[in-house]
């Protein structure tokens, strides 16, 4: 009977993170897709992670306004989060890792709070060669200069690597024309395949197709890869939630058989959220005056720096993504200045979803000329 209270508790638990990360999401892209932003790619998931770990330290108002953000802030954020990110982490082909570097004593309190997390003193060739393992080079160095005065630094990676169920045909690889957010026409070089019925759907008015990756028999859920199409002309913040709209909102094709072509790209984006946190309503955080992390350090501290770079290779054989989130903490003293057919030839988006819920780990829109870095 407790076994099965305590798996309906976790169940629960990761239905309203699923949620929380979801609006996270759509309130992130409608940033993100104001007019003239062009393509970008970026990691809810890991955005929602970052923030939530350093949110476990906010207390009195500063956690209340994070926690309408997050779903969660204060003592309670540790356990949540530190579930999250094992649970996605059992997605096959997923890595999930985060790693606190600190400049002032943390309390012991909030250290221990976070158990899958090691913390260490600010070392810059250490942080980079850890960024460097964990994507497997997708990302080469932590997408900040720290510089000094830095109370702590919390860096999230999400990576993923995985293969097709199917595999593109290579040799079905030709050039097709792709009319970029501009009107630019222009061929690029462009898959085709056949789709399963089923992984076919329109929801808010947009196609979604999605993609099976590779597992093996009994082994853990792999990550499902969706590609959403819109009307010509429809933004992404209208267009990309369409991939994780429910069930009960989607709309089969009412066809026999369904192909489509895509182009092998790969989106890469360096956002510096810091400046979007007011408009998802994070102010209290970020002022030296009225920040409460006091159950992070004695220290008094700020969010100072949130940077996040993402990057997602789509290609023939299979997807590979990562994303690093950096949430920085300064203390309230003045710090330095840091130097900071259904045919996708338009437009487009790719969600990539968690293994077991529709929890949004990266999402990109593909704006430009698509481009494929080997």
């Amino acid at each position: 009977m407790t076994n099965h209270l305590h798996e309906g508790e976790t169940k629960m638990r990761d239905t309203a993170v699923g949620a929380a990360v979801q609006r996270l999401g759509e309130r992130w892209i409608q940033e993100l897709a104001r007019p003239g932003r062009g393509s970008f790619v970026c990691s809810p998931a890991g955005l929602w992670l970052a923030l939530t770990a350093v949110a476990a330290g906010a207390r009195t108002a500063t956690a209340a306004e994070l926690r309408t953000l997050l779903g969660v802030a204060g003592p309670k954020a540790a356990a949540v989060v530190t579930e999250a990110a094992r649970h996605w982490g059992r997605t096959e082909g997923l890595s999930v890792a985060t790693r606190v570097w600190n400049g002032v004593p943390l309390h012991p309190e909030y250290e221990r709070s976070l158990p899958d997390v090691d913390f260490g003193p600010v070392d810059v060739a250490e942080i980079d060669a850890w960024v460097r393992e964990r994507t497997g080079g997708l990302i080469e160095r932590l997408p900040l200069d720290l510089g000094g005065g830095v109370a702590l630094a919390l860096v999230d990676v999400l990576a993923l690597k995985a293969c097709w169920e199917t595999a593109f045909d290579a040799t079905r690889t030709r050039d097709a024309p792709f009319t970029d957010a501009a009107g630019l026409s222009l061929p690029v070089p462009t898959m085709h395949a056949r789709v399963r019925r089923g992984d076919v759907w329109t929801a808010g008015g947009a196609y979604v197709v999605e993609l099976r990756c590779h597992a093996e028999p009994g082994g853990a859920a792999p990550v499902r890869v969706r590609f959403v199409l819109g009307e010509p002309g429809a933004p992404a913040d209208r267009v990309l939630p369409s991939a994780w709209a429910p069930e009960e909102a989607r709309t089969p094709l009412a066809a026999d058989a369904v192909t489509f072509a895509l182009p092998r790209f790969t989106l890469r984006t360096h956002i510096q959220v810091v400046g979007q946190l007011p408009a998802l309503g994070v102010r209290l955080a970020l002022d030296p005056a009225e920040a409460d992390f006091s159950g992070l350090a004695a220290v008094p501290t700020h969010l100072s720096e949130v940077v996040q770079e993402a990057v997602v290779k789509i290609a023939e054989k299979g997807v590979e993504a990562a994303a690093v989130t950096v949430v920085a903490t300064r203390s309230a003293a003045p710090r330095p200045h840091v130097a900071q057919h259904i045919a996708f030839d338009r437009p487009f988006g790719v969600v990539v979803l968690d293994g077991a819920s529709d929890v949004p780990l990266f999402a990109g829109w593909q704006a430009d000329m698509p481009v494929h870095e080997g």
